[in-house]
């Protein structure tokens, strides 16, 4: 099959293979552009840090000579000497013996400042120079200094008297080597005190001094290096000085305030530098041809290798297009059928392998999926027939470890018990998914996170659901048998602790140690008894079988307080609509019997059963045909009785004690006026005052009461129970017990004492009441506390 044919079948692969390597040639090409820019940038920058890196060489090396310049410049200002003779008013005499002495300090200069090959000073009043060791007059230091014959004795004289101070310019020196030229740095002398010029200080450096700088970098760069002075005239340069170079001065310069630059101009590169210590130029000048000389070798050589990479691509795709489509022909007439013929003509190749494979690979998917799903299916029914004791399968149970991948590696195990409590909150926060995958979410959580902290503790932990619980079968380790029970209480805290963060709120219980495959449903069993037990113990903890189990030798509890006598004053107190009260008793009875040791749930459910069926007498002495609480509260008792814990059903009942109490107080107040109401209230409140105050009497009794108040015992006592909710004398009995339950609490008065301290003249008497009120002795309270 030749390539014209393939290009006319408009779906195949080979015009999808020429656009992309089309697009795979394209790639590096840009690649390569944009190496050769990125490279051709780094280079230039090189380049150019090269150039400023000699500039600044050659900035250093003459920037230190002319800070000498200037150092000696500044000294020789502010010599004393000098400054006592340019002001001196003295005979011409004694300023000529100054000028002598000067001179003479002058030589000090001379032997500091060796690299200064000439300085002087121009008196102006005695029209002379001193120069180190003499004293010359103006036309002779001219003769001497500077007589080369590229200068006159005027313009000399006009040079350092009329130039701006501070100035650097060029001066002749006859004793200069080569040029005979040198750098002067010119400062004009403060003026005397009439205001007239005193004289100007000349320091001067030899061209040859800076010469060597300048070369080297000329040599390196091929260019041209200058030194300007502030008004951009060439104090020194390696080459003369042309027109285009002034004409690129004057385009360049004048106006420039940078500390150093770079530009082109035409055929020439500029860069520019000024001076660390001076007004002081640097400049170098490099034909473009040189400068870019490197940059062009980089351009054509990445020119040359793209054109070689097209043409190398060219013959490569042709090649590898003719080799890679004759495998892809191979592959579809494999998997294609007759039936499909005409239709597959219309198909692109990778397109039609693409289905096939797709059709294969979801055929194999479906089928490992259903697989997997009748895999866990019977990995989670072999664990339900472990935990519920059948052991009596067709297949023995190794065999089936084998093919679920089951290890086991002892014949200890135990069972932990998870239970979601909060499982409908969760599911409503998964949005998307129905109930079904909700829970299956969840379990998946729960097996993954428990079996992987069992393996963390050195055990191996299987996970499986089982009525509406998730069951953890761990096979314990051979190792540190003595620690195994801390170890299943770590695996539960963490797996509570984890799984806070996805708000799952779990109540767990762990089974003791029990050996062989019969043994995980004896454990099974005790975790679930102590599941059961969250009712007394609440929801979210770690419940032990170990802790709620009754040995042989243990005394096992057969009973609760709740004696008849409490009940009936829970009643009355109800009846009367006294909340405070009926909610302490309420609330004594539950801390009475679940603060003790762990109660069987039996006594707690009868204890319940109690409580609640107290509620229903107060509710129904409470009714009143349509009107009665229990007509309009008709599901009270199934909403208590189908709470989970103790906490939850004493929640409820005090719940429902404040609105019956509520109730009864709404009732009571409907029988008598207000007035009358405050009335009684006020009289129950001065009868409790009096008990409190008289309980210690022994003579203190409903009689004694009620002449007190100017009302007859019994009438006062049924006065009294309307309002508080118990009768007069039960009222004395029981604030007596409560101060006698203080006094015993203090230990430190015999049962007899205690008697009389309370107003019981008989010990036997005090014993009896307190029975009756308390359900136990005195003594035996005693003993309890």
């Amino acid at each position: 099959m030749n390539l014209t044919s393939l290009w006319n079948k408009r779906k195949s692969i080979v015009f999808t293979w020429l656009i992309s390597y089309s697009a795979v040639l394209i790639v590096p090409i840009i690649i390569s552009l944009i190496i050769y820019s990125q490279s051709s940038m780094a280079l230039k920058s090189e380049i150019h840090r090269a150039n400023d890196s000699l500039l600044k060489q050659v900035r250093y090396t003459i920037d230190n000579q002319i800070d000498l310049m200037k150092r000696l410049n500044m000294e020789l200002t502010w010599n004393s000497k000098l400054q006592s003779l340019i002001n001196s008013t003295g005979k011409p005499s004694e300023a000529q013996f100054g000028a002598y002495q000067l001179v003479k300090e002058f030589r000090t200069y001379k032997t500091s400042y060796a690299s200064i090959d000439e300085f002087y000073v121009a008196w102006e009043q005695g029209a002379s120079i001193l120069r180190p060791g003499n004293v010359r007059d103006l036309p002779t230091a001219f003769q001497t200094i500077h007589q080369t014959g590229t200068m006159t004795y005027e313009g000399w004289l006009d040079t350092i008297r009329k130039s701006a101070s501070n100035r650097f310019t060029l001066l002749p020196r006859g004793d200069a080597p080569d040029t005979k030229q040198s750098i002067a740095y010119i400062t004009h002398l403060p003026k005397d005190l009439s205001g007239q010029e005193t004289g100007t200080v000349v320091v001067m450096a030899d061209t040859v001094r800076f010469s060597a700088a300048i070369e080297n970098i000329s040599g390196f760069s091929g260019g041209q290096a200058l030194v300007l002075n502030a008004d951009n005239e060439v104090l020194l340069s390696n080459k003369p000085v042309t027109e285009e170079i002034t004409r690129l001065l004057q385009n360049h310069l004048n106006g420039i305030s940078q500390a150093s630059a770079s530009e082109t101009d035409g055929d020439l590169e500029l860069f520019y530098m000024s001076s660390a210590v001076s007004d002081l130029k640097y400049m170098l000048v490099i034909p473009s041809n040189i400068y870019w000389q490197k940059a062009e070798y980089v351009r054509k050589f990445t020119y040359i290798s793209i054109v070689i990479s097209i043409l190398g691509a060219v013959v490569l795709t042709w090649f590898f297009m003719r080799r890679n489509y004759s495998p892809i022909k191979q592959i579809v007439q494999s998997l294609m059928d007759r039936s499909a013929q005409e239709e597959r003509v219309e198909w692109n190749e990778l397109s039609f392998i693409e289905r096939a494979i797709t059709r294969t690979r979801s055929e194999k998917e479906q089928i490992a999926t259903e697989l997997k799903i009748h895999q866990h299916a019977l990995r989670s029914n072999m664990f339900n027939r472990l935990l519920k004791g059948r052991v009596d399968t067709l297949v023995p149970y190794e065999e089936a470890f084998q093919s679920f991948g089951i290890e086991l590696q002892s014949d200890q195990f135990a069972v932990i018990l998870f239970a979601v409590e909060n499982g409908e909150s969760i599911s409503s926060e998964l949005p998307g998914l129905d109930g079904g995958a909700k829970m299956k979410l969840l379990q998946f959580i729960i097996t993954n996170v428990v079996e992987e902290l069992s393996g963390q503790q050195g055990h191996y932990g299987y996970v499986a659901e089982i009525d509406d619980m998730m069951a953890c079968i761990v096979n314990l380790s051979e190792a540190d048998a003595g620690g195994r029970k801390d170890e299943l209480q770590q695996i539960a805290s963490e797996a509570q602790r984890f799984l806070m963060r996805f708000q799952m709120d779990l109540t767990v219980s762990i089974s003791g140690t029990h050996t062989s495959l019969p043994g995980i449903a004896e454990a099974y069993q005790e975790a679930v008894d102590a599941m059961e037990y969250k009712m007394v113990l609440g929801k979210k903890g770690i419940i032990h079988y170990d802790d709620i189990r009754f040995d042989n030798g243990e005394a096992v509890q057969s009973g609760y307080y709740y004696p008849l006598q409490v009940e009936q004053q829970m009643i009355n107190f109800i009846k009367a609509g006294d909340f405070a009260q009926a909610s302490y008793y309420m609330n004594d009875i539950m801390q009475r019997n679940f603060a003790q040791p762990i109660m069987s749930l039996t006594l707690a459910k009868t204890l319940i059963f109690n409580l609640v069926g107290t509620m229903a007498k107060a509710i129904n002495e409470l009714g009143d045909g349509e009107s009665s609480l229990l007509g309009d509260n008709p599901l009270w008792m199934e909403k208590i009785l189908a709470c989970d814990t103790i906490q939850e059903m004493q929640t409820e009942l005090q719940q429902l004690l404040g609105e019956v109490c509520v109730f009864a107080a709404a009732r009571n107040e409907s029988h008598m006026t207000q007035e009358r109401a405050e009335s009684l209230r006020g009289l129950a409140q001065d009868v409790v005052r009096y008990i409190e105050e008289e309980y210690r009497d022994p003579n203190l009794n409903v009689n004694m009461i009620g002449e007190r108040f100017d009302l007859k015992g019994s009438y006062l006592s049924k006065l009294f129970k309307s309002q508080i909710g118990e009768g007069l004398l039960d009222y004395i009995h029981k604030f007596r017990i409560e101060q006698a339950k203080e006094l015993i609490r203090c230990k430190q008065s015999s049962i007899s004492d205690i008697a009389k301290q309370v107003g019981y003249n008989e010990a036997a008497t005090f014993i009896r009441v307190f029975k009756k009120f308390e359900g136990i002795t005195p003594g035996k309270y005693k003993e309890m506390i």
